[in-house]
């Protein structure tokens, strides 16, 4: 057992408020919403996890822009400076500005769950409707503009990047001009596999 003053430090203790997420207590819904609302974190573990095993180009920039997505939302909340409701009742947040809300702007970005993710954030007390709309229209904006550069300059280039030694040396790779990358990791998989069984087949002879 500790002793007396054994646990005090000079200075408060801080949480790390990255996965940080209140709700009010006893509301199920409030919970299960919270746990939904760490979805972009799951999202970008997929993300990275895809680029591990798969060394993908267009994933690559998928997941930067994402990353240049939340850059610009920091941005655009440390330029608006709007406040987020009801800051008393949460004990932690990452940020205090709530406009545009890095939530939605990131799932708009990404395209997926909108409504109900715009939803939770609001019943949360995380933000305003306001400040979900705009993050809304501010990824949306973000998703096209990325995608716009990704198709028009970085599509282009990733054949010379692919053929680049560091990228040969990561063995990453560019499949754009692959329409069924599904079917062609498939059946080049099968013929090979095909192909060393009638060697070893040989060799057993």
């Amino acid at each position: 057992m500790a002793a007396v003053g054994e646990c005090s430090l000079p200075a408060p203790w801080r949480p790390l408020a990255l996965t940080h997420v209140e709700y009010p207590a006893g509301d199920f819904s409030g919970q299960l919403l919270a746990y939904v609302s760490l979805g972009p974190i799951f999202i970008i573990v997929g993300f990275v996890t895809l680029i591990i095993f798969k060394r993908e180009l267009h994933t690559i920039s998928f997941l930067g822009g994402l990353a240049f997505n939340e850059g610009i939302n920091w941005l655009i909340k440390n330029v608006i400076r709007e406040p987020r409701p009801c800051q008393e009742a949460h004990s932690a947040v990452t940020t205090k500005y709530g406009m545009p809300s890095s939530h939605a702007q990131f799932i708009w970005f990404f395209s997926v769950y909108s409504f109900l993710f715009l939803y939770l954030r609001v019943y949360l007390l995380y933000h305003t409707w306001s400040q979900v709309l705009y993050g809304g229209v501010a990824g949306s904006i973000m998703a096209i503009a990325w995608f716009a550069f990704t198709q028009e300059i970085l599509t282009p280039l990733f054949p010379r990047i692919a053929a680049w030694p560091i990228s040969e040396f990561f063995l990453i790779r560019d499949t754009s001009l692959i329409p069924n990358i599904l079917w062609f990791e498939y059946t080049v998989t099968r013929a090979e596999a095909r192909n060393r069984q009638r060697k070893l087949g040989t060799k057993l002879q």
